[in-house]
């Protein structure tokens, strides 16, 4: 069954047309007909069971029919990603979507290569949000994860005091592994993983967030690249405090 965004929020039993770029994927390219049935997404956390109703020329319009049980998990997990080289950013966005991620904010650390300005941060942003709201339509999900425009690190410090529990996957910790850090901290429902870009985290950095209270993790004895151990933490965290 394909995956469709609505035009806007509705109801079961309304209609409701398709935005133009998805009717015209679901007609032109999909080659769908009236009375094929198609998941509807309305991007504030309704899923629903639809079936196209109108369809003509680059117009369409389903009916709503049922809705779907939520598969947003029980936690939310924020990831704040060192700034990394080339298109791995755009690959972890994907996989943490999936995942079921609730947030991906790129970081500017103190051993990131890439630099980025205003005008690229912006650009960046609306990048990562088409990718997100593909892997949205790909696996079902009820809401797509907040991507924030480039931080500081002065931003990020201030910002992660919010979650209940902020986790540092670090590649020189040692004899504090994830399945601790969710025996110490089972009810979090707001957590926060800080990875590093490819040169890791300073260790001034990560002392820095220790104090606040951040818990340093380790990912295993195998050094991870950065793309890797974003995947791996948040697979961690989605197995331990989520629903994988």
């Amino acid at each position: 069954m394909h995956t469709f965004y609505l035009e806007r929020r509705a109801a079961v039993g309304e209609t409701v047309a398709l935005p133009k770029d998805e009717a015209k994927h679901a007609l032109k390219v999909l080659r769908l007909s009236v009375g094929d049935e198609i998941c509807a997404l309305d991007g504030c956390g309704g899923r629903y069971a639809a079936v196209l109703e109108r369809a003509g020329g680059d117009a369409a319009e389903v009916r709503l029919t049922g809705e779907l049980p939520s598969n947003e998990p029980p936690v939310r997990v924020t990831l704040y990603q060192g700034l990394p080289k080339a298109d791995k950013l755009d690959f972890i966005v994907q996989k943490l979507t999936e995942l079921g991620a609730g947030g991906v904010v790129p970081v500017k650390m103190e051993r990131c290569v890439v630099k980025s300005d205003a005008k690229d941060g912006k650009k960046r942003q609306e990048r990562l949000e088409r990718i997100a709201f593909e892997a949205v339509k790909q696996c079902r999900r009820a809401c797509s994860p907040a991507i924030a425009e480039p931080m500081t690190w002065k931003q990020v410090f201030e910002r992660v005091k919010e979650h209940d529990l902020v986790l540092v996957p670090w590649e020189d910790a040692a004899g504090y592994s994830m399945k601790k850090a969710f025996a110490d901290a089972p009810e979090a429902r707001d957590v926060g993983i800080v990875v590093g870009p490819e040169g890791g985290m300073s260790e001034g950095e990560v002392d820095a967030l220790r104090a606040q209270g951040a818990k340093v993790v380790t990912l295993g004895p195998r050094i991870l690249r950065a793309e890797t151990a974003a995947v791996a933490a948040v697979t961690m965290a989605m197995t331990l405090w989520g629903d994988l």
